[in-house]
């Protein structure tokens, strides 16, 4: 049970400054500002719908399709953490280009079509956060494979983070006059930073996983 919540909040604590849905509601809202709070909450559901889906494809079946090519668990945390640490240096850098970016290329008129690409990928769940599943995945697998308690974990994680992307993007006009620029800044900033430690365990990790083979090789 212990190790199931600690899967749990690693799930929580890894992915939700990446997908970051309190950064993502003031430009969901500049592109949803002519739309009732009802339409904006039913699309707020669909991307969070679609959001949990391409995160849970990702962290359990990424890792397999991964070792399909013969890539080892160590090497994928290592990797994985990397990315996690550039994510997060990056993050705590500039968030915002990428998101401008979607906002300059979809219309409010068009939002409803465009409710997954490019509403879900990449504004709400883009390369960064697929890798962050995947490695999160794999450092599981790694640890407790198949074990019954820690994907239930997994899958709680991933339902709390669609939540809240429900939460922040239906109500990101309350959100944004609750919090305001500063809170929203500070909250972003210091996620970034808990990504950071995070990529740096898990690379950790998995070093330490490549050195207990090498020791038992030449043993």
């Amino acid at each position: 049970m212990q190790e199931a919540a600690k899967n749990l909040l690693l799930v929580l604590v890894a992915l939700f400054p990446i997908v970051d849905p309190l950064g993502g509601s003031p430009f969901f809202l500049a592109l949803t500002r002519d739309y009732a709070p009802e339409s904006r909450k039913a699309l707020s559901w669909r991307i969070a719908m679609n959001s949990f889906f391409l995160l849970i494809g990702s962290y359990f079946v990424g890792t397999y399709v991964l070792a399909s090519f013969g890539i080892s668990l160590p090497v994928v945390q290592i990797g994985g953490g990397l990315i996690v640490m550039a994510t997060g240096w990056t993050l705590l850098k500039h968030r915002d280009d990428e998101k401008h970016d979607v906002q300059r290329t979809v219309l409010p008129q068009d939002t409803f079509r465009q409710a997954f690409y490019p509403l879900t990928m990449p504004l709400t769940v883009g390369p960064g956060s697929i890798s962050v599943a995947i490695t999160l995945g794999a450092n599981a697998a790694h640890h407790h494979p198949f074990h019954v308690l820690t994907i239930l974990a997994a899958l709680v994680g991933l339902v709390l983070i669609a939540i809240s992307v429900f939460l922040c993007y239906g109500f990101a006009d309350r959100l944004a006059r609750m919090l305001g620029a500063t809170g929203m800044t500070v909250i972003t900033q210091l996620s970034s930073f808990f990504l950071v430690c995070i990529g740096v365990q898990i690379t950790w990790n998995g070093i330490k996983s490549l050195l207990e083979s090498l020791t038992l090789h030449f043993g």
